[in-house]
């Protein structure tokens, strides 16, 4: 970029009149004019001020051009100064020789033709303005290669005292530069380090992983950040973080990628051991809970067991005082069987968790008729809900064929399923049976709704878990083991159904849901037994 500063000229002449029409001559040019009447005056100015040319007269008194032109050649500062030598005598060879030898470029003889002087003049301040902007260039990449170096050291400085390793590599996948702290993790020397770069360290079951998960990057637009296990020269693995960026030129071309590599180790230990202490609080929670869960049933069982056991008792000696009418000896009867019938129940609930949990519950499977097993499990209830005016209504989809079960397995588990729906439904309730038939998916969709006590959403994922009731004021209240539904979910799966609850929350009432496949017809076990084979699973 060109200044716009004025270029000095220096007109040196002991007439005023010379000096006005050099300013008349050279005034168009719009540079500066500085005037001198000797030579003394001339080199005054020379001291603060640098001149692209200087025409001076050979004829002044005192100190002539030639014994000026000395002097301002012997100042390292002008030495380099042009001069042109204005005269009004025609000059020898001699003299002219002399002029040229103390460092004169031309010279020039009055009266001077305007033309010429314009001409000679600006040739010269053309080349002090080129001279200064070469120089200005000089200067600036002087100050340019100077902030190059410091940025250099600067960079070298950083990248040696780096705690991470740092990597070049170019656009051909060469890795160029390696920092110190990168060869000391990777364990090699700088030339194996530009020759292999960082992929022979990792670890070799990782390799292939890492890999192919930088060729991924390279060929994306985004940035590389894995974590990968590092193999040492003793075989000691550590954790290294890997990143890499994509180096652009100004023009957005790809020249290479510029990437670190952290040790992170000693973090990941710390994550491990976190989630390790994380787990066992975890496991220790559960435990506590589990253990909990196993003293509340066996509160429970206890309570559940010795309830119908202390009526039985209770009205057995009774009986035994031979002092009841008949009317009373019947109530007996009937209070026995009631609540033997009740025991028997909590028994076979024991029993059959017992067989689900050792791997052991067996299915005789069949064609079953799911209409009428419906209907049965209807007619058993009904008593039940009469005496608490619950309405029972069911809605039938009399074109469903038959599905494959167990008959008296899943006779219990819709009669469970109802039992269940009166017993949290408060009196003058309502529960409705649903059983409809999916053509689309040839499955069988049955439904029970009722308008009881619902379920917190907390506890739905747990409904089905063994042991488990909402709390343990839900057994006082309502009695049970917590054992039913679980048995259900584990009858209807081990026959390829499905079952779920769903509840709009606590007091809205609940549905239960269980699908179940079309028997169609073409197994020829009838009558198959299905039986697990599950020693010691976890059955929920």
């Amino acid at each position: 970029m060109q200044s716009d500063t004025k270029i000095n000229i220096l007109l040196v002449d002991d007439q005023p009149e010379n000096l006005l029409a050099l300013e008349a001559v050279l005034g168009d040019l719009g540079e500066n004019l500085v005037r001198a009447n000797s030579g003394q005056e001339a080199l005054r100015h020379l001291l603060s001020r640098d001149f692209a040319v200087i025409l001076m007269d050979v004829q002044m008194p005192g100190m002539d051009g030639f014994e000026t032109a000395t002097l301002i050649r012997s100042r390292a500062r002008s030495r380099h100064a042009p001069i042109i030598f204005l005269t009004a005598f025609s000059a020898s060879d001699q003299l002219m020789f002399k002029g040229y030898a103390l460092g004169a470029v031309d010279y020039l003889f009055k009266p001077i033709e305007s033309s010429i002087l314009i001409s000679k003049v600006t040739v010269f301040v053309d080349l002090f303005k080129k001279s200064e902007s070469v120089q200005r260039q000089a200067a600036q990449l002087v100050a340019m290669n100077g902030e190059l170096r410091q940025s250099e050291e600067r960079f070298r400085s950083l990248s040696a005292c780096s705690p991470v390793g740092v990597f070049v590599i170019d656009s051909a996948g060469h890795c160029t530069y390696a920092n110190p702290r990168f060869q000391a993790i990777c364990g090699l020397t700088e030339a194996q380090s530009l020759a292999a770069g960082w992929f022979p360290s990792v670890y070799a079951a990782d390799q292939d992983r890492a890999i192919a998960q930088w060729m991924a990057y390279v060929q994306s637009s985004g940035d590389y950040s894995e974590e990968v296990r590092f193999e040492s020269v003793d075989y000691t693995l550590r954790w290294m973080h890997v990143r890499s960026s994509p180096m652009l030129s100004a023009q957005g071309d790809l020249l290479g990628y510029v990437g670190t590599i952290e040790d992170i180790t000693e973090r990941k230990q710390a994550e491990e051991t976190h989630a390790e202490m994380v787990r066992e609080q975890i496991a220790r929670q559960e435990a506590e809970a589990m253990s909990r869960m196993k003293d509340e049933f066996l509160a429970v069982l206890s309570h559940e067991l010795r309830t119908p056991l202390n009526s039985m008792l209770g009205w057995a000696r009774l009986l035994q005082s031979k002092k009841m009418d008949e009317t009373s000896v019947a109530r007996a009867l009937a209070t026995i069987e009631r609540n033997a019938e009740a025991q028997s129940r909590l028994i076979e609930d024991i029993l059959d968790m017992s067989k689900i949990i050792r791997g052991k519950l067996q299915l005789n499977c069949c064609a079953v008729n799911l209409i009428q097993v419906v209907e049965i499990a209807l007619d058993s209830v009904r008593l039940q809900a009469d005496a608490k005016a619950i309405q029972i209504t069911a809605t039938i989809d009399r074109s469903i064929g038959k599905v494959w079960s167990d008959p008296v397995r899943l006779q219990q588990v819709i009669l469970n399923l109802l039992t269940n729906a009166i017993k949290f439904t408060p009196d003058k309730g309502t529960v409705e049976v649903r059983l409809e038939w999916e053509n689309d998916e040839e499955v069988v969709r049955l439904q029970v709704v009722d308008t009881g006590i619902g379920i917190h959403a907390d506890f739905l994922p747990r409904v089905f878990d063994r042991f488990r009731q909402a709390d343990s004021s839900t057994t006082r209240s309502f009695g049970g083991l917590g054992l039913g539904l679980a048995i259900v979910r584990h009858l209807v799966e081990l026959t390829g159904g499905t079952i779920r609850a769903e509840s709009p929350g606590e007091g809205k009432g609940s549905t239960f849901t269980i699908v179940l496949p079309l028997w169609q017809g073409s197994d020829p076990l009838l009558n198959h037994s299905v039986s697990e084979d599950l020693e010691g699973a976890n059955v929920s």
